[in-house]
């Protein structure tokens, strides 16, 4: 699965995982003596130099070595922003956990990842690392490589495509994981709506904390008093794109949640401020302790949101009564934007290949086209259309076909042949369900 001619991230699995050999060094060893003749260490940015059987050097980041000087080396080459446009700086880069370094590497084609991760926002975080948009790079792939599982085969087919419809509704911006959060500090004098924002009924109000959406980003722009706000551009970046990564690093470290379960003397402060803290120190040593600081506060701001959001959500679905909460408008939008893939009947399966004693799960391409399918079904799932109405509308998208030579959209700009495209996929499901005669 390995090709040196593509720039690739290996991922080796976790030492407690099945497919572990439960020596992290040596599979790192393994993979460079399969790649070609180990050439020593480049002394300036600690990659492992191999030549291959064609007499090309690769220049390999191990990130998977202990030894902290060799380890901080390799991390601060791969973050010199002076390198970030030279595809030639590093070809392959070997990581135990998702390479979380906090470098950006755009020239990357090939996600290869060896162990079974239980948690979709890791693999959707994986595979971003390889769709990010790099002169002439027209293709990027993820390879997923576990130990065939002990369950019916058609159980395990069914995981997979919900797993491909899941990343799918990620890649296009649907959230299916979490909603994206932007914070930003609130100042009276200063403070002003977004463009591309809407603030609910009343608008944007100068005087209060306001919550804005964006439809076209599926995005929340929440303004907080008080907030730290980032002052070093990596910590600009942390605080929008590795939000997720911090607080999946929280939410699974042990020592939090035991004392979060079973503490009950707990003070809230303990966990948000002082494990928080340590975990942003120790993920982030190079940020100043103000920088540290602002990205403790974003990542425990998004987690109590969305913490909150679920919780007022389950009141909500349980009937319980009480009061309305003021965050109504919030969670509806969280849940608009929450959503189940398994009730997308879609099927992105290509097909099994049997061989020996294991076999491979084929997926097919997230091309425009498979993409546009999925965007389509989701469309359809959370439209609010009667059955008249989507038939109505179906008829329609038919006579647009017949002029335009082709289907509406679900994307175009166009507010009336997005409704159109709404219709025809919502048309399909009911039609599928038996809701018409």
């Amino acid at each position: 699965m390995l090709n040196p001619a593509e720039k690739t991230i290996i991922h080796i699995p976790s030492v407690n995982s099945r497919e572990s050999t439960k020596d992290k060094i040596k599979e790192v060893e393994h993979i460079i003596e399969e790649l070609g003749t180990w050439q020593g260490a480049d002394p300036a940015t600690g990659f492992q130099l191999v030549k291959t059987a064609d007499g090309r050097i690769l220049r390999i980041a191990d990130l998977v070595d202990d030894d902290p000087a060799k380890r901080d080396r390799v991390s601060a080459a791969l973050k010199d922003p002076a390198q970030k446009n030279n595809r030639d700086h590093v070809d392959i880069i070997i990581a135990l956990g998702m390479a979380k370094e906090g470098f950006d590497w755009i020239w990357c084609e090939h996600a290869l990842t060896v162990g079974y991760r239980s948690s979709l926002t890791e693999i959707v975080q994986i595979i971003g690392r390889a769709t990010r948009d790099a002169p002439g790079k027209t293709r990027a792939r993820f390879t997923n490589l576990i130990a065939e599982p002990a369950a019916a085969e058609v159980a395990v087919t069914e995981a997979v495509n919900d797993t491909l419809k899941a990343i799918a509704a990620s890649l296009l911006m649907e959230q299916v994981l979490a909603p994206r959060f932007e914070f930003k500090p609130k100042n009276p004098n200063t403070s002003t709506p977004a463009a591309g924002f809407e603030y609910g009924e009343g608008g944007y109000d100068p005087a209060k904390c306001n919550i804005g959406f964006s439809e076209e980003q599926a995005k929340f722009q929440i303004e907080i008093k008080g907030l730290a706000e980032p002052k070093s551009a990596e910590a600009a970046r942390i605080c929008h794109e590795d939000l997720n990564e911090v607080i999946a690093t929280f939410v699974q470290d042990k020592p939090t949640i035991e004392r979060g379960l079973f503490d009950r003397e707990l003070v809230p402060e303990e966990l948000t401020q002082v494990r928080m803290g340590k975990i942003i120190k120790d993920r982030y040593p190079e940020l100043s302790a103000d920088d540290q600081e602002a990205v403790r506060q974003h990542a425990v701001a998004a987690l109590n949101l969305t913490q909150k959001a679920k919780e007022v959500a389950s009141g909500a679905a349980g009937g319980g009564g009480g009061e309305e909460s003021p965050n109504t408008a919030f969670v509806d939008d969280v849940r608009k934007f929450a959503m189940d893939v398994r009730d997308l009947d879609i099927d992105l399966i290509d097909r099994i290949n049997p061989f020996g004693e294991a076999y491979a799960i084929l997926s097919k391409t997230m091309s425009e086209e498979s993409l546009k399918q999925v965007a389509a079904a989701i469309a359809a799932k959370r439209t609010n259309l009667t059955p008249e109405e989507a038939k109505d509308l179906a008829v329609r998208a038919v006579k647009f076909k017949k002029e335009r030579g082709r289907l509406p959209s679900i994307n175009s700009t166009d507010a009336w042949e997005q409704r159109m495209a709404e219709g025809a996929a919502a048309f399909v499901r009911f039609k599928d369900e038996g809701r018409y005669e």
